[in-house]
C-alpha cells in the first residue's frame, strides 16, 4: 500500500537508480548556466585585473629604471668625449640636451654610443672600482693596506654613490620633477669617481699634487652636474622658478667640495 516502508529485517533493500529518479528540468540548466556566468565572470575580472596589473607594473619599470642594457651601449670613441666633458666640462662647445629618435610611435632618447650627452653605467663603474684599487694602493705605500681596510673604502664609496644619488633625486623632487629614470641619475651621481680617480692618482705619483688637483675635480664635477641637471632633468619640471632653480643648482654644485673630501680621504677611520 506505502512504497517507502522502513527496511524490514532479513529482507534486503532495493537499491537506488538515479535513473530512475524524476528528472529535474531546472537543476541543471540553472547549474549549467550558473557555473557559466561564474566562470566567465572570473575569468574575465581576473585578466582584467592581472592585465592592468602586468601594465602598471611595466610602464613604471620603464619609466623609472629604464633598460639597463640602454647604460652599457658604447665604445671606445664614445668613453674617452664622455670623460673629456666629465673632467673639461666648460671645453664641451656642443649643447648639453640628448637626441631623441621615433621608436614605436613615440620619442625615445638615443643610446650613449650615439649621442655623447647620454648618461652610461659603464663609466661610472669602471671609475668606482678604479678609486677603490687605487685607494687601497695608496693604503699599502703607507703600511696600512688590509682586507678589511679595503672593505671599508669600498663600502665608503658606495656611500658617497649612494649620497649623490640621494642629493640629485631630492632636488628633482624639491622642483617637481620625479620623473627621470632612476638609472639616468644613479649614472650621472657616478662621474663622481671619474675625477676622484684623477686625484688618488695624482696623491700617489706626488703628495702635494693631491691639494690642486682636487679642488679643480670638484669644480669640474659641478660645472657638468650643472649644465647637465639644467638643461637634460629640468626639461621635465612644469613650472620654472629661477631663482629656486639657481639656488639648487648652486647647491649641488658646492656639495661636491665636501663629498669630494671625504672620499678623498685615503684613511682607515669609518668617520673621516
Amino acid at each position: 500500500m506505502y512504497s517507502n516502508v522502513g527496511t524490514q529485517p532479513g529482507v534486503p533493500r532495493p537499491p537506488v537508480n538515479a535513473a530512475n529518479a524524476p528528472p529535474n528540468p531546472f537543476g541543471n540548466a540553472f547549474y549549467g548556466a550558473g557555473s557559466g556566468l561564474i566562470r566567465g565572470g572570473l575569468g574575465a575580472y581576473g585578466e582584467k585585473i592581472l592585465g592592468s596589473s602586468s601594465e602598471y607594473v611595466q610602464s613604471n619599470i620603464s619609466r623609472y629604471f629604464s633598460d639597463p642594457q640602454y647604460y652599457f651601449q658604447v665604445n671606445d670613441h664614445y668613453v674617452r668625449n664622455k670623460l673629456k666633458v666629465v673632467l673639461f666640462p666648460f671645453l664641451h662647445r656642443g649643447h648639453w640636451t640628448r637626441i631623441t629618435e621615433p621608436v614605436g610611435g613615440r620619442l625615445s632618447y638615443k643610446p650613449p654610443i650615439y649621442d655623447i650627452n647620454a648618461p652610461d653605467l659603464y663609466i661610472p663603474f669602471m671609475a668606482f672600482g678604479t678609486y677603490v684599487v687605487l685607494a687601497g694602493f695608496s693604503l699599502g705605500l703607507n703600511g696600512k693596506f688590509s682586507p678589511e681596510a679595503l672593505n671599508w673604502l669600498f663600502i665608503k664609496g658606495l656611500l658617497g654613490w649612494f649620497g649623490q644619488v640621494l642629493l640629485l633625486k631630492l632636488t628633482l623632487l624639491s622642483l617637481g620633477s620625479g620623473e627621470a629614470p632612476l638609472l639616468d641619475i644613479v649614472a650621472y651621481a657616478g662621474y663622481t669617481f671619474t675625477g676622484m680617480c684623477l686625484a688618488v692618482l695624482g696623491k700617489i705619483i706626488w703628495g702635494y699634487s693631491y691639494y690642486f688637483i682636487m679642488p679643480w675635480t670638484c669644480l669640474c664635477m659641478g660645472i657638468f652636474l650643472v649644465k647637465t641637471m639644467k638643461r637634460v632633468l629640468f626639461a621635465e619640471v612644469r613650472s620654472y622658478d629661477s631663482s629656486k632653480h639657481h639656488y639648487l643648482l648652486l647647491f649641488i654644485a658646492l656639495a661636491q667640495f665636501p663629498l669630494f673630501t671625504w672620499l678623498g680621504n685615503i684613511s682607515v677611520n669609518w668617520v673621516l
